[in-house]
């Protein structure tokens, strides 16, 4: 009797020259980057407001809770949905594709808070974040 294994859909981002990815199922919508509202005494990872639609969104830049370096200015915001009325959108350098990973290639060994795991894709590792680590 075989095993029948879970595929989890992820959404392939670019952040400088890695790749990383997220669950789908934590998406709401991928958009333009428009003009942003600073927001004083924020977070250092806190870039400003957008308007989206009439929602208030915050926009974060993952670089800075991940300990990249920041010489890209994204320009796609990857919004997450929530529970609550606030909305949270991660700065992205580019958009790569949805794939399907194997729960079984997800290697676990280097978790933290912020990583759920890696992802050997072609000769390469896809970094997967947890959403709920960098947050408005």
């Amino acid at each position: 009797m075989s095993k029948t294994v879970a595929e989890t859909q992820v959404l392939v981002f670019r952040l400088e020259d890695k790749q990383y990815c997220v669950d789908i199922a934590h998406i709401d919508e991928i958009v333009d980057r428009e003009k942003l509202t600073h927001l004083p005494d924020s977070e250092p990872h806190v870039e400003g407001l957008m308007d989206l639609r009439g929602t208030t969104t915050t926009i974060v830049n993952p670089k800075t809770v991940l300990g990249l370096d920041d010489s890209e200015t994204g320009d796609r915001v990857v919004v997450f949905e929530t529970d609550d009325d606030a909305s949270t959108g991660w700065l992205i350098d580019e958009v790569s594709q949805v794939v399907g990973v194997d729960e079984d290639n997800l290697d676990k060994s280097v978790e933290s808070d912020s990583v759920r795991g890696v992802v050997r894709r072609d000769d390469d590792f896809v970094i997967w974040v947890k959403p709920s680590a960098i947050h408005g």
